[in-house]
């Protein structure tokens, strides 16, 4: 059985579980991750470090083992209507219990937990996009970046 757990600016996770969450998402995000320092900072982020507008972590834990098994971050903006209020930073799940519904799980929480629109950047061949879609996700613009 698999337990859900909520981290937020009211809710924060320790040092230890913090720890972990990074470590865990460096590891299962794979070829479409990040730094663990980007990671560390969204995480931090997410539980309002710093003055940031915070936002919310989900993990998924299997009871059984105690070993976690999947987590999703989610910033909130600071803005609304023409910007998301919410942007989806990760979303992972071991690989070892994919397709047993953990990363729809982890989507559908972090839906019902955040108040406003939610944004997310997903590369074109991430099998991931299905499940975005079938959320009710849509593709409204083509990103273009300046890197400095």
């Amino acid at each position: 059985m698999i337990t859900l757990q909520k981290y937020s600016d009211e809710n924060r996770t320790n040092t230890n579980q913090k720890k972990e969450i990074v470590q865990f998402l460096f590891e299962h995000l794979e070829q479409y991750g990040d730094s663990e320092d980007d990671i560390a900072n969204a995480v931090n982020y997410a539980l309002g470090f710093e003055n940031k507008p915070g936002g919310i972590i989900i993990t998924a834990r299997d009871e059984r083992t105690d070993q976690l098994v999947g987590a999703v971050v989610i910033n909130k903006t600071g803005m609304g209507g023409y910007i998301p209020e919410n942007i989806l930073v990760y979303i992972a799940t071991d690989k070892n219990v994919r397709g047993k519904g953990i990363g729809k799980n982890l989507m559908q929480q972090a839906i019902d937990s955040s108040q406003g629109d939610i944004a997310l950047h997903c590369e074109p061949e991430n099998p991931a996009i299905h499940l975005y879609k079938k959320l009710g996700f849509a593709s409204k613009y083509l990103e273009m970046r300046l890197k400095k």
